[in-house]
């Protein structure tokens, strides 16, 4: 776990953290797009829980699967929670270069994925995502390095 996880895992229950998640007065336009909610955290685990609704009318391309663009939008929000959430909620992350591997089509409907922190360095921090379709087949696959930023520090 990072050192700043360890310190804020003290003070916030992986219950707290899912708590502020499902209370957030406001989600960014691209998370509801993608129909994102965090489901479950486990800070021991670095490790989210997240389920997205595709709807047709907004994701789906012209053969009526989600356009990959959306698939990788919905692993890079797997990836940056597990990191926000390793960081005790202290840290915003950067996504510096992310690969996709695409296993099958996902269509429109219910989705689930999973964002693990694999390692989290002095600066950088090695991220993957999987998503899966509601008979629980992988459809993608995703690996990221982001760059840990606390809040404070981040400038847009």
């Amino acid at each position: 776990m990072s050192e700043i996880a360890s310190d804020m895992a003290e003070t916030l229950s992986d219950e707290a953290i899912l708590q502020r998640f499902h209370s957030a007065k406001s989600l960014p336009s691209g998370s509801r797009t993608l129909g994102f909610r965090v489901e479950a955290v486990s800070q021991a685990e670095q490790r989210v829980d997240i389920s997205f609704e595709a709807r047709a009318d907004l994701l789906a391309n012209p053969m009526g699967q989600v356009q990959g663009g959306y698939v990788c939008a919905m692993l890079d929000e797997c990836m940056s929670v597990a990191g926000l959430v390793a960081s005790g909620m202290t840290c915003v992350m950067p996504t510096l270069e992310m690969k996709t591997s695409f296993l099958r089509p996902a269509m429109p409907g219910p989705l689930r994925g999973v964002g693990k922190v694999v390692r989290w360095g002095k600066t950088i921090a090695f991220l993957e995502g999987e998503l899966y379709d509601d008979q629980n087949r992988l459809l993608a696959k995703a690996t990221a390095t982001a760059m840990p930023t606390p809040f404070k520090s981040f400038r847009k």
